[in-house]
């Protein structure tokens, strides 16, 4: 990936932030022990809660990866594009958090979830042209949005 330490300020810093954007919904719509979520029937693929903070974070960490290297290696109208889609599909992502556990609302948790995979599927795309390592990192995040986008439907299914 080229890294060299001179990039370690830069690339610490938009891993900072996109952690921090992400996890900052999940501060406002806490869902502990006896929330509304932990009343909902869960689907036969729930994963435990213990393991979304884990996950969450390695996503947003590879985030931060790939929108520094779309920032340091793109130019122009390409770069401005990637990352404007980056900002939109990230808005969505926090949208959704807000929608499905602040709301309570699970079908519109599921037309956010929808929105959100097809602007990780634009971003992915944008990246990948500026930098194809970028654009791999968003890979594990589509896999983990498509799989969130499962359970989402599952939970309206069932609930």
């Amino acid at each position: 990936m080229d890294l060299s330490r001179s990039d370690l300020p830069g690339v610490a810093l938009a891993v900072v932030v996109c952690n921090a954007v992400g996890a900052a919904p999940a501060l406002v719509t806490a869902t502990g022990s006896g929330s509304w979520y932990d009343t909902l029937a869960q689907p036969a693929l729930a994963p435990p809660n213990w393991m979304f903070g884990p996950v969450w974070t390695l996503l947003f960490t590879l985030l931060g990866v790939a929108a520094y290297l779309v920032l340091r290696d793109g130019s122009g109208r390409q770069r401005t594009v990637a990352f404007s889609l980056f900002v939109a599909q990230y808005a969505l992502n926090v949208a959704w958090t807000l929608v499905f556990f602040g709301g309570q609302n699970i079908p519109g948790g599921l037309a956010v979830i929808a929105a959100l995979w097809a602007g990780i599927a634009a971003t992915l795309a944008a990246f990948y042209r500026v930098r194809p390592a970028a654009g791999a990192l968003l890979v594990p995040y589509l896999a983990w949005v498509s799989f969130a986008a499962y359970l989402n439907y599952a939970f309206w299914a069932l609930n």
